[in-house]
């Protein structure tokens, strides 16, 4: 799980006049040049945005800049104290304590005008209705909803659950602007990228949001190692159930005896439990499978030293 989204909180979308014809292209370069100096939200981007979309009402570009418009100008920014080491996945900006030796940590924190995001959903869901096969307009919708849901996605979960559902009943050809192609394991990939989102966010809603994209993917993607896996770390990490988060790292491994996610797993599970017997078991598999030689080894040490002692 290696994606680590940034979200949307300074979204100024810059605009490519590669695809534009000759009619909106003036419209392009002023709103870049005007971006460049006030920023998403500032000074005059509306009147012009006004007049964009009067002249080309279903320009993409000009729905992506209104879209920009609105969500910056629907947050605000605050900076909260809270007693803990992080906050949405995000380290505080000034880690504190009190006199007490308590933890009094300041995390900024980003509240949502619900008309003015309403206006910019409106607008990006005019794109994606436009342009139903542009995969990365779908996903910008879904990073809006996790910036606005923060701790909570549950239209997040809702919008990926059905964008899966689209997958796999209609085969759309997607397109994506930063991708050569989207074949089903690239899409596979992306929503994982979302699987850890939710993970990483860190409440106990993200938490249920990652274990139900996880299992509704699976419905799609029957026994995916890399969904197995993320099962078990729901439960080994989120639930501290290590009997089930077992069971899923063992259903990895008896199909994929080199998972090295399930591997490193059950490793961690095996000491947090103090079971030296499970630990050496994962590590003979580590010692084995190991990615590197540098892990090969160090397993190998580890696996020596362990049964050295009486």
């Amino acid at each position: 799980m290696k994606r680590i989204l940034t979200f949307l909180v300074a979204l100024a979308l810059p605009l490519s006049l590669l695809s534009q014809t000759q009619t909106t292209e003036d419209y392009v370069r002023r709103y870049n040049n005007l971006v460049d100096r006030v920023g998403a939200s500032g000074v005059g981007v509306e009147t012009l945005l006004d007049k964009w979309a009067a002249d080309y009402p279903d320009d993409l570009q000009q729905l992506l800049a209104r879209f920009s418009f609105c969500f910056n100008k629907a947050q605000a920014s605050q900076v909260i104290q809270l007693p803990q080491d992080r906050y949405l996945g995000r380290e505080p900006l000034i880690p504190m304590t009190d006199s007490l030796g308590r933890k009094a940590n300041y995390f900024e924190d980003f509240v949502f005008d619900d008309e003015q995001f309403g206006l910019a959903l409106e607008a990006l869901d005019r794109a994606v209705s436009l342009n139903p096969e542009r995969l990365d307009l779908r996903l910008l919708r879904t990073d809006a909803l996790i910036a606005y849901e923060k701790g909570s996605p549950d239209m997040a979960l809702a919008s990926l659950k059905a964008l899966v559902d689209e997958n796999f009943q209609k085969r759309p050809t997607w397109t994506h602007g930063s991708l050569e192609k989207v074949d089903d394991e690239v899409f596979k990939a992306l929503m994982q990228d979302y699987c850890f989102t939710f993970f990483r966010l860190g409440t106990d809603s993200s938490a249920e949001a990652f274990k139900g994209l996880t299992e509704h993917m699976l419905t799609r993607w029957k026994d995916d190692p890399m969904l197995l896996d993320n099962i078990g770390s729901y439960w080994l990490v989120c639930k501290k159930d290590y009997k089930k988060a077992r069971k899923y790292y063992d259903q990895v491994l008896k199909k994929h005896p080199g998972d090295m996610t399930a591997i490193r797993n059950g490793v961690l599970l095996a000491r947090t439990i103090k079971d030296v017997k499970l630990e050496k078991k994962y590590l003979a598999m580590m010692a084995q499978y190991g990615e590197t030689e540098v892990d090969r080894k160090s397993a190998s040490a580890r696996l020596e030293a362990m049964n050295q002692k009486k």
